[in-house]
């Protein structure tokens, strides 16, 4: 797998990191438009062919979880993987500091994700959490969280492997939003090949009148209506 630590760095060095924040407040999701090129897109979905190198495979119909089927990487994960992982998770980490800061919840992230981990290896999540989804026709996920044991990180990327228009049909990223005592909001995503959403595991802040309070958040994949659709997904904290 390719490695990119230069590129990765200088991507991320250049990224307007106010405005993701901001978009992060505001609507619990922010767009890394062009984060991989097309060779490493495709490079990443052509490994869901191969067995070696992932630890399960789950099909989504067996479980109510929709259509569709996706495949956990196991340890040590791809570079390319371990880079995007590795190097996320510190820009992310003051965000997820303060909304929880401003939600009075008392744990703090550490600076580093090798520092996180052996937190969450120490409660018994030693499983590596980073995965690929495939979908094709009449395919979905329904909406979930991805929460996985104790110790969660509430922020989460997904990087569009596909080309939509090309290899696929529909297939829209949603997520929703359910706040106290209203109707739920639903956010789409518009995703290009490379883009990465950056969005909420399970709750975000919101400002009220008394103060901030949590805003329920879910995730999910619209029905495919041709072709198909490959996704990496990059969860910080590890599974029981």
């Amino acid at each position: 797998m390719t490695n990119l630590p230069a590129s990765l760095d200088r991507y991320l060095h250049d990224a307007d990191w106010s405005a993701i924040t901001r978009g992060l407040d505001t609507t619990g999701c922010a767009l890394l438009p062009g984060l991989l090129t097309p060779e490493q897109c495709q490079s990443l979905a052509a490994c869901y062919a191969q067995d070696r190198g992932f630890r399960s495979r789950v099909v989504m119909a067996r479980h109510g979880f929709g259509r569709g089927e996706y495949k956990y990487f196991d340890y040590p994960l791809p570079t390319l993987v371990t880079e995007l992982r590795r190097r996320l998770y510190p820009k992310l980490a003051p965000v997820a500091n303060a909304w929880h800061e401003r939600l009075g919840i008392e744990a703090r992230f550490p600076g580093n994700l090798d520092d996180f981990l052996e937190r969450c290896h120490e409660a018994g999540q030693t499983r590596p959490t980073p995965l690929l989804l495939r979908y094709g026709q009449d395919d979905y996920n329904c909406l979930h969280q991805d929460v996985y044991g104790e110790h969660v990180f509430p922020l989460q990327v997904a990087v569009l492997l596909s080309e939509p228009g090309r290899d696929f049909e529909g297939g829209e990223f949603v997520l929703t939003e359910q706040r106290p005592r209203m109707q739920s909001r639903v956010e789409v995503v518009p995703l290009r090949q490379g883009d990465a959403v950056v969005f909420a595991v399970n709750h975000r802040p919101m400002q009220g009148t008394r103060g901030a309070y949590r805003v329920a958040m879910r995730h999910g994949v619209s029905r495919l209506r041709r072709g198909q659709r490959y996704t990496l997904g990059i969860i910080f904290h590890d599974a029981l």
